[in-house]
C-alpha cells in the first residue's frame, strides 16, 4: 500500500478525533439522551464521558500489540486469511453503512429544516461529491483541512453556548434520579457507543501517526475534548429547553440556536450551528468512506485505494436513499445501533486481543 499521503502528526490525530466525536451527534444526541434520562441527562453524559475514555485506552492497548498494523492487517495476521478477511469485511460494511446513514441525516436535515422543496437525492449527490473528493485526496489532506476548520468550529460552539446562558434554568435538571438508575443506564449506553465506541475505526489511522510516543496522549485528549463538548452542549440544551422539549424535537440543538437573542440585535443565528454541523458531519462521513475504501483495498491487496472511492461513493448515495423510508424509521433504529456498535467496537476487539496474546504466549 502506498503510504505517501497517509502520514499525519499527533496534533492532527487529536483534532480528527475531536471533530469525529462531535460529528452529527451535536444535533441529534440531546434528543436521544433526554428521551431516556429525562432530568438526569447530566449524570448520563458525565458517566458516558468517563466510560468513553476507558474504551479509548482499551483501543490504545490493542494498538500497542500491533503498533505498525491497521485494524484490517491485524485481523488478517491474527485470525488467518479467511476468517481475518471475513471479519475485516464486517468492519468495512459497518463503516460503509454508517457513512450512508450519516449522509441520509444530512439530506433529512436540509429537506426538513432548510429546503423542504428540494429533492433529497440532489442534496445527497452534492454532499457526496465533496466527500469523495476529500477521500481521494488522502488522510494527510483530510487532517490538514480539519486543522484549518477546527478553531472556527470550536469558537462558534463556545459563542453559541455562552449566548444561551441568560436562558438557562437550573430547575430543568431537578429532581435527581426521580426514576432510578435504569433510565440513566439506558441513556448512557447510547451516549457511550455512538461517539466513543465507534472510535474503533481510528485503529486504521494510528499506524500512520508520525510521533508514536504521543499517540496515547492524542487519543485521550481528543476523546476528552470532543466528549466534553458533547456533554456541555447536551446539558445546556436541556437547561434551556427542558427535557420534554428536547426529546420531542428531532434536532433540538438547531431549535436551541433559534432562541439566542442578544439585545434584540443578534438573533436567529441557527445557521451558525447548522454550519458547524455540516463541517463536523462532512469530516465524519469522509473518515467513514476513507476507512471503507482503504480497508477494502487492503483486503483485495491493492496498491492504491483511490480507484475504489468513486464506485463506493455512488453506492453510498443510492444506499443513503433506500436505507430508510422516512426520518422516523432511522430514529426508531436508535435502540438497535448500540448493540451493533458494542459487537464491532468491544466484542470483536476483545477476541482479537485475546487470540493475539494467546498466540504470542505459545509462540514464545
Amino acid at each position: 500500500m502506498n503510504n505517501s499521503n497517509h502520514r499525519i502528526s499527533a496534533q492532527q490525530l487529536t483534532v480528527l478525533i475531536i471533530i469525529y466525536v462531535v460529528g452529527d451527534a451535536i444535533l441529534i444526541m440531546p434528543s436521544i439522551i433526554a428521551a431516556e434520562a429525562k432530568h438526569d441527562v447530566w449524570i448520563a453524559a458525565l458517566f458516558s464521558l468517563v466510560v468513553g475514555l476507558l474504551i479509548v485506552m482499551f483501543y490504545y492497548r490493542i494498538h500497542k500489540v500491533f503498533p505498525d498494523l491497521t485494524l484490517i492487517e491485524a485481523l488478517q495476521m491474527v485470525m488467518g486469511k479467511f476468517i481475518g478477511n471475513f471479519i475485516a469485511l464486517l468492519y468495512i460494511s459497518y463503516s460503509f453503512l454508517y457513512a450512508s446513514v450519516a449522509l441520509r441525516e444530512v439530506g433529512d436535515f436540509i429537506t426538513t429544516e432548510m429546503l423542504p422543496d428540494t429533492p433529497i437525492g440532489a442534496v445527497h449527490i452534492l454532499f457526496a461529491l465533496i466527500i469523495v473528493m476529500g477521500t481521494r485526496l488522502g488522510l494527510e489532506t483530510i487532517a490538514r483541512s480539519v486543522e484549518i476548520y477546527f478553531p472556527y468550529v470550536f469558537l462558534l460552539l463556545v459563542f453559541t453556548m455562552l449566548a444561551l446562558i441568560p436562558q438557562v434554568n437550573l430547575d430543568n435538571l431537578k429532581p435527581v434520579l426521580e426514576d432510578g438508575v435504569k433510565p440513566v443506564a439506558r441513556a448512557s449506553l447510547t451516549f457511550v457507543t455512538y461517539p466513543f465506541v465507534e472510535l474503533i475505526l481510528f485503529m486504521m489511522f494510528l499506524p500512520y501517526v508520525n510521533q508514536k510516543d504521543k499517540i496515547k496522549k492524542s487519543l485521550f485528549v481528543g476523546t476528552f475534548i470532543g466528549g466534553a463538548i458533547l456533554v456541555v452542549f447536551t446539558i445546556v440544551t436541556v437547561l434551556v429547553l427542558g427535557y420534554e422539549q428536547t426529546s420531542r424535537y428531532m434536532y433540538p440543538g438547531y431549535i436551541l440556536a433559534k432562541k439566542i437573542n442578544i439585545g434584540e440585535f443578534l438573533y436567529r443565528i441557527e445557521v451558525i450551528l447548522a454550519g458547524i454541523w455540516f463541517i463536523t458531519i462532512f469530516f465524519r462521513i469522509t473518515i467513514y468512506l476513507y476507512f471503507t475504501s482503504h480497508g477494502l483495498a487492503q483486503v483485495l491487496k491493492l496498491k492504491d485505494y483511490r480507484p475504489l472511492v468513486y464506485p463506493l461513493g455512488l453506492i453510498m448515495i443510492v444506499l443513503s436513499i433506500i436505507i430508510s423510508p422516512s426520518i422516523t424509521y432511522i430514529n426508531q433504529m436508535s435502540s438497535i445501533w448500540p448493540y451493533y456498535d458494542l459487537t464491532m467496537g468491544i466484542l470483536i476487539p476483545l477476541i482479537l486481543l485475546f487470540v493475539a496474546l494467546i498466540r504470542r504466549k505459545f509462540s514464545k
